[in-house]
C-alpha cells in the first residue's frame, strides 16, 4: 500500500483528503506544517507528498525546495496542492520541480488520478 503524507494546516482540507486517498487503498499521513512534514519525510520517507503552498513559519514552495535540493528526497513525487490559482505560483512550482499542481478545491477524480498517475511514474522510473 503506497503511502500518502499530507502536508497543510488546514484540518477541513486534510480531513477530506483523508477520506478520498483511504478509500482508494492508500495510507495517510498528516503533517500541519512544513517542520513536521520534513522531520516525517526523514523518519519514514512517503511514496509521494501533498503539499500546500500557505502554511505558516514555511511556505510550501520553501518545503519543495528543501525536498528538491536533497539527493535523499529529490526524486520523491511532489503534488502541490493550492487555493492560489495565479500564473506565477504554478510557474514557480514548477520551476523549483513540482511534479504536478492541483487548485484547490480538488475534485476527488482529479486527485486520486494524479496522485496514481505520479505513483506510477515514480515506481517506473530508474532509481
Amino acid at each position: 500500500m503506497a503511502k500518502i503524507l499530507i502536508v497543510d494546516d488546514d484540518d477541513g482540507m486534510t480531513d477530506l483528503l483523508k477520506i478520498h486517498l483511504r478509500r482508494d487503498g492508500l495510507e495517510i499521513e498528516i503533517a500541519p506544517d512544513a517542520a513536521v512534514a520534513l522531520r516525517s519525510i526523514i523518519a519514514n520517507p512517503p511514496d509521494l507528498i501533498l503539499l500546500d503552498v500557505e502554511m505558516p513559519y514555511m511556505g510550501g514552495l520553501e518545503v519543495l525546495k528543501a525536498l528538491k535540493s536533497d539527493p535523499a528526497t529529490r526524486r520523491k513525487p511532489v503534488i502541490v496542492l493550492t487555493s492560489r490559482s495565479d500564473e506565477e505560483c504554478f510557474s514557480e512550482a514548477k520551476k523549483i520541480g513540482a511534479d504536478s499542481f492541483l487548485t484547490k478545491p480538488v475534485s476527488r477524480e482529479n486527485l486520486l488520478g494524479e496522485v496514481a498517475l505520479r505513483l506510477a511514474q515514480s515506481l517506473a522510473a530508474p532509481r
